[in-house]
């Protein structure tokens, strides 16, 4: 590109560089017009009323008057150019002085410092702080996010620590007799610390972009009979009939996976759902493959449909219901959706509750 195209291409942009163009020529314009018109006043002035003040026509040096007026012209058009330089680097200073101040504060640990400006900066000097201000909050955002995930983490694996080593202090101290069904109980908490533990790294690989998925052909409605053989039992005690609207269709994807997605939404429904009409469905649709689970209630507002894929996030019930899972099972389909490069979404269902999509390329 020509330098004449890019000079033109800056001072049609807006913001640093064109400021700097504009004041740089506004500032040498105005100086040589001082001067020119500066020169021919004053000359015109001595010529007419004080010709003896001009200098001899066979000398080469100025005359005291002149020198004085040389003296003169020079410190007015310094002290313009002072006074534009000021004046642009306040504007360019100000919110750089800014940014490096709450910079220092970010690196001393102070994660609510902000950058801010006195006046309207330029579109740069805008953007710098705009952008600074939106790292500073997604650092102090990450911050209170750890805080909260290990609180998180804490509390879920309290109770199941605390029930293992009661009833193992309780072996010890001869107060539980070893018997089939305390081994049994101690086995079950320690699956659910398990559980608990793998979905902590699936949401944490998924979180930092490393969860890896094996890619297959895949028989999607075989996937689906295969959890359903190992969750029907406990559904139909609950109060759920199922209805199935397998379609008979060949995905790609990571079958173990889907298996452990449709697993957590099947937990999710036996936690939070009222027991009822439970439909599982998958299909094909915009090129994309579904696997659908719709309950029959209570359902979710639209806020909280939006905030339950994320960790540790319940939705608004209260009491024996809120207390249920570990918050997890949700994120968890989310991060295997992504890994797919797909989504999922909880949205009214038709049978009056809530309706979990999760859609995948395939």
């Amino acid at each position: 590109m020509k330098p004449g195209i890019d000079l033109l291409t800056l001072w049609r942009g807006k913001g640093l560089a064109r400021q700097i163009i504009s004041s740089v020529a506004i500032l040498a314009l105005t100086i040589m017009l001082m001067v020119l018109l500066g020169s021919y006043a004053f000359y015109s002035t001595l010529f007419i009323f004080l010709p003896t003040a001009l200098s001899a026509p066979d000398s080469w040096l100025p005359s005291p008057a002149e020198w004085g007026w040389i003296v003169v012209t020079t410190l007015i058009g310094v002290a313009i150019a002072v006074w534009v330089a000021i004046r642009l680097s306040r504007r360019i200073l100000t919110p750089l002085n800014s940014v490096a101040t709450s910079l220092r504060r970010v690196a001393q640990g102070d994660l609510a410092a902000r950058a801010a400006a006195e006046r309207q900066p330029l579109d740069e000097a805008s953007q710098l702080i705009s952008d600074f201000n939106a790292m500073a909050e997604r650092l102090e955002r990450v911050q209170q996010e750890r805080v909260f995930w290990n609180a998180a983490i804490a509390h879920e694996l309290r109770t199941p620590v605390t029930i293992l080593r009661g009833r193992l202090q309780g072996l010890a101290d001869g107060v539980f007799q070893p018997d089939p069904a305390l081994f049994a109980s101690l086995l079950v908490q320690v699956e659910g610390l398990g559980r608990l533990i793998e979905d902590l790294r699936i949401v944490g690989l998924a979180e930092s972009g490393h969860l890896r998925i094996q890619l297959q052909q895949t028989d999607l409605r075989k996937e689906v009979m295969t959890v359903l053989k190992a969750c029907e039992s406990a559904l139909q005690e609950k109060g759920f009939t199922l209805t199935l609207a397998l379609a008979a269709q060949v995905s790609v994807c990571d079958p173990v996976r889907i298996r452990q997605a449709l697993l957590a939404l099947l937990e999710n429904a036996l936690q939070h759902a009222t027991p009822g009409p439970l439909r599982i469905a998958t299909m094909q649709r915009d090129g994309q493959q579904c696997l659908r689970v719709e309950d029959s209630g209570p359902g979710l507002a639209a806020a909280d449909a939006q905030r339950i894929f994320e960790a540790f996030q319940r939705g608004p019930h209260t009491g024996e219901a809120a207390a249920k899972g570990s918050g997890l099972g949700l994120a968890v389909v989310r991060a295997i959706a992504s890994a797919h490069h797909g989504t999922v979404q909880c949205q009214p269902s038709g049978m009056g509750g809530s309706c979990f999509e999760l859609r995948w390329p395939g």
